[in-house]
């Protein structure tokens, strides 16, 4: 039974998005825990309405990496501002230690602006966080 699965969390997982040049956008998966994660997959997807209240979505992205170190980050993917008033969605699994982690990212419509950007120390530069 799905009661009887713990599922640990862990918090110093994040997710950032932050400008780019060329008028796109970043995201950077942040390790600010002091253990080692591995099998890192992140699947992105983008769903919501358009201008005339149609359903629209996005292609879903995956991508692997195979560990990223304590109190640090990678580069996951370019997000192009043309998805910015959808849902912009982000699943993330890992492993720490053998314990698999399994967390889920939501950027609502509109939330992802320079207005919206904040110092994030370990990127040096200004980004959307989703902690």
């Amino acid at each position: 039974m799905k009661k009887d699965i713990d599922f640990p969390q862990n918090q110093n997982v994040v997710l950032a998005i932050a400008p780019s040049e060329f008028e796109q956008w970043d995201v950077f998966l942040i390790n600010n825990g002091s253990e080692e994660i591995t099998n890192i997959l992140v699947s992105s997807s983008g769903f919501g309405f358009d201008d005339k209240g149609e359903k629209v979505s996005t292609s879903t992205l995956r991508h692997f990496f195979d560990n990223l170190q304590g109190a640090s980050f990678l580069a996951v993917e370019k997000i192009d501002p043309t998805v910015f008033h959808l849902n912009n969605e982000y699943w993330i699994s890992y492993w720490i230690d053998g314990t698999l982690f399994d967390r889920r990212f939501l950027f609502v419509p509109d939330s992802i602006t320079e207005q919206n950007c904040i110092q994030v120390s370990i990127l040096d530069k200004s980004a959307v966080l989703h902690a």
